[in-house]
């Protein structure tokens, strides 16, 4: 049984099924919205997929078999990973195992890992200044986020996602989606943490170079990404393992979009920080947040 359900969340929900057509929705909801506050029309609903189609149909450059092999290899990865991510998302009871918290933190660092390989396998000076940007970063955004998810499993005293997720511990889940919700604009690259992929500087950073079918790979991990760091934060702060199965599914999803927009919104009215100021900001700030969580982690629980 355990099998078929881990099926069911990798293939039907939050997996394949479900993420396809609500990456491209978000994805258009960032868009669109980033527009109106702008005063602008923005794209029609149909438009990310549209993209992807169109990506997919290029015919990619002419490289060298190594380098051809690597640029391809890396999306793909990205995307198996946050596939990953979403099918242990404790959407519905069981499918689950004991330590699938790690495994989850750890395949959310698969795609920033595969965007700084890519960035130097392209051999380009954007890709290269792109790649070197994201891996600062990393370093400077995945203490804060793992110290939250740290603080989240020590004062549950687990591993276990469905676990974690049915314990209330509100004294150290409140900081730690303080955390994680900072950590959620750099993850997704967008303002004031949009330094990777700077188009006035950069073009699209680490992946400037890549085009076609590999390009529309790179552009469906972003998507799913949306839906995975959203779903995240979502069944965090909404445990909704807890409701009947048609409830939970409504729950997370419109948790999921609303966090969605909430951060487009903060995105279009900021502007781009320098990469030493939003390293500065998770150092501090991020970093704060974090060991207040382990804090009363440790001396609540």
């Amino acid at each position: 049984m355990r099998i078929v359900d881990a099926l069911l969340r990798l293939l039907i929900f939050p997996g394949l099924v479900y993420a396809l057509p609500a990456a491209w929705l978000m994805v258009w909801v960032e868009r669109k919205l980033t527009a109106r506050l702008q005063r602008r029309l923005g794209p029609p609903f149909f438009q990310p997929f549209f993209d992807f189609v169109k990506l997919l149909a290029k015919r990619p450059v002419a490289r060298p078999p190594l380098q051809a092999l690597v640029m391809t290899a890396l999306p793909v990865l990205a995307v198996a990973a946050v596939l990953g991510v979403l099918a242990l998302l404790p959407v519905f009871a069981g499918g689950g195992f004991s330590g699938d918290l790690v495994l989850l933190a750890s395949l959310l660092e698969v795609p920033p890992l595969c965007a700084v390989l890519g960035g130097f396998a392209s051999r380009s000076l954007y890709g290269e200044l792109g790649a070197t940007r994201e891996a600062v970063l990393s370093v400077s955004y995945s203490l804060p986020f793992l110290g939250a998810i740290v603080a989240l499993a020590a004062a549950a005293h687990t591993l276990d996602l469905a676990t974690l997720m049915s314990r209330p511990l509100w004294a150290v889940r409140a900081p730690a989606l303080v955390a994680l919700a900072l950590c959620l604009p750099v993850k997704l690259g967008v303002n004031p943490f949009s330094v990777t992929n700077a188009e006035q500087e950069i073009y699209a950073g680490p992946t400037t170079e890549f085009e076609g079918p590999r390009l529309a790979l790179w552009e469906l991990a972003h998507g799913l990404e949306w839906i995975a760091l959203t779903g995240l934060w979502a069944t965090l702060a909404f445990p909704v393992v807890r409701f009947a199965w048609p409830l939970r599914i409504v729950v997370f999803i419109a948790i999921s979009f609303a966090a969605a927009v909430v951060i487009t919104a903060v995105a279009a009215a900021t502007a781009r920080l320098k990469p030493v100021q939003a390293a500065r900001v998770y150092w501090q700030w991020g970093m704060l947040v974090a060991v207040v969580a382990l804090v009363l982690a440790m001396t609540l629980y």
